[in-house]
C-alpha cells in the first residue's frame, strides 16, 4: 500500500493538468530542437569563416557574423551550454509523459519526438541556415550562458587547457587547395580562372622558390655581340626563324 501511495497514477486525459504536462512536453521538444541545431550551427562557423563573412559578406551576413562572433570564441563554453541545456530537455521529456500514457506509449512517443523535432529536423535545417538561425538565437544562447555559467565556464576552462583552441589560420598549403577548389576548373562554381589562381598559387610560393628555379641556366643561354644587328641572318643562325 505505501508503495502504491508513493507511485503518482496517470494523469486523466483532457483534464487541465494533462493538457498543461502536454504542453510542457511540446516546449521541451522544441527547445531541445533548439538546442541541437545551435550545436550544429554555431559550432560548425570556424572563427576564420566569420571573419571573412565581415569583411566580405552581404550586408546581412556581416550583420548576423558580427552578431554571432563573440559567442563563438568561447567555443568550449558555448559547446558545454548548449549540450547541458539539450540533455535536460531530453531528460525531462519522458518524466512528464510518463505521467500523461503508460510507459510502452511514453517511451515510444519520447523516442520519436526526440528523434525527428529534437534532432533530425533542427540539424537539418541549421545545416543549411546555421549563420540566420544562429544571429536570430544569440539572445537565447547568452541567456543560457549566464544561468550555465557556474557549469559550463570551468568545464569549458579546462577543455581549453587539455584540448587548446581551434587553429584559426589556413597554412599556405590549405590555402593553395581552397584557392584550386574555387577555380572555374573544379567545377564546384567557383569564379577564379586558371591564370588567377595560377598568379594566386605562384605568390603564395614565392618565398619557398630559390633563383636557381626561377633563373635559365648558363649552358642555355647564347650572348650576341653589342653591335650585332638583329636581321634575318642571326635570326636563321640562332634558330629563331625569319
Amino acid at each position: 500500500m505505501r508503495l502504491g501511495s508513493m507511485l503518482e497514477a496517470e494523469i486523466e486525459f483532457g483534464s487541465v493538468k494533462w493538457y498543461l504536462y502536454a504542453g510542457i512536453s511540446c516546449l521541451l521538444v522544441v527547445f531541445a530542437g533548439i538546442m541541437s541545431g545551435l550545436t550544429l550551427g554555431l559550432m560548425s562557423l570556424g572563427l576564420v569563416e566569420l571573419e571573412i563573412l565581415q569583411r566580405s559578406g552581404t550586408p546581412s551576413e556581416k550583420k548576423q557574423a558580427a552578431t554571432i562572433f563573440p559567442v563563438v570564441q568561447k567555443q568550449h563554453q558555448l559547446l558545454v551550454t548548449l549540450l547541458l541545456c539539450n540533455a535536460g530537455a531530453m531528460e525531462a521529456l519522458p518524466l512528464y509523459l510518463d505521467k500523461m500514457f503508460n510507459q510502452y506509449v511514453a517511451i515510444i512517443l519520447s523516442v520519436t519526438f526526440v528523434l525527428f523535432f529534437g534532432e533530425v529536423i533542427p540539424q537539418a535545417i541549421c545545416t543549411r541556415y546555421g549563420l540566420a538561425v544562429g544571429a536570430n538565437f544569440i539572445w537565447l544562447v547568452r541567456i543560457l550562458m549566464v544561468i550555465c555559467y557556474p557549469i559550463s565556464y570551468p568545464i569549458g576552462k579546462i577543455l581549453d587547457c587539455v584540448l587548446g583552441h581551434e587553429d584559426a589560420l589556413f597554412r599556405r598549403a590549405q590555402l593553395k587547395a581552397l584557392v584550386s577548389i574555387h577555380s572555374l576548373e573544379a567545377g564546384k562554381g567557383g569564379e577564379l580562372t586558371h591564370d588567377e589562381t595560377t598568379i594566386i598559387s605562384g605568390a603564395l610560393d614565392l618565398t619557398e622558390k630559390t633563383a636557381e628555379e626561377a633563373m635559365t641556366p648558363i649552358e642555355s643561354t647564347f650572348s650576341l655581340d653589342v653591335n650585332s644587328k638583329l636581321d634575318c641572318e642571326v635570326s636563321m643562325n640562332n634558330n629563331w626563324g625569319c
